[in-house]
């Protein structure tokens, strides 16, 4: 048997030991956290679908209207989107169904219509490639004219303001100018 369970002759008794006697000396202070947190009731305000509010709208109209500028957006959007399909559909092959059935034996030969097609094709992918190049090659250019852009803003801001404050004014008047181009 262990000791913790045997029962207390002198039980404790507070009051007798130093600070213990004098029950004004306990503290006044209190937590913030104790404090009331919500001390007010927030209302709505009017443009917070109160309502008064709520009553007074037309939520079918709002919707439709809604539902108009929707479809005009997506009209707007698709119409330039198929304009661009329809004229690079040219240098796709044909879909199947639009094959006339006359077309599917395979034993014939390309006719010279087909032939032309096929070089007109090649023509208009080597054109397609240059562009590509091209704007390749502009892409490149911008990028290698912001790096060395970085590069003298870290040079000029890596110059000593403290010596000439005239100077330095002039390097961050110049550092502005080239940000703002």
């Amino acid at each position: 048997m262990t000791t913790a369970a045997r029962p207390t002759f002198e039980p404790a008794r507070g009051g007798r030991g130093k600070g213990e006697g004098d029950l004004s000396a306990l503290s006044k202070q209190y937590s913030s956290r104790d404090l009331p947190g919500h001390t007010k009731i927030k209302y709505r305000q009017l443009t917070q679908d109160a309502p008064e509010e709520v009553r007074a709208r037309d939520f079918r109209r709002e919707l439709e209207e809604r539902e108009r500028v929707a479809v005009r957006e997506k009209t707007r959007e698709r119409g330039p989107r198929e304009h661009t399909t329809s004229s690079s559909s040219s240098s796709k092959r044909p879909r199947l169904d639009q094959i006339p059935a006359a077309n599917l034996d395979a034993d014939d030969p390309l006719t010279d219509d087909e032939e032309e097609d096929d070089v007109s094709e090649e023509d208009s992918d080597d054109d397609d490639t240059a562009a590509l190049l091209a704007e390749l090659e502009k892409i490149k250019k911008e990028r290698a004219e912001e790096q060395e852009r970085k590069v003298n803003n870290q040079s000029l801001l890596g110059q000593s303001c403290q010596l000439t404050p005239t100077k330095c004014k002039f390097i961050f008047q110049v550092l502005l100018s080239r940000s703002s181009k």
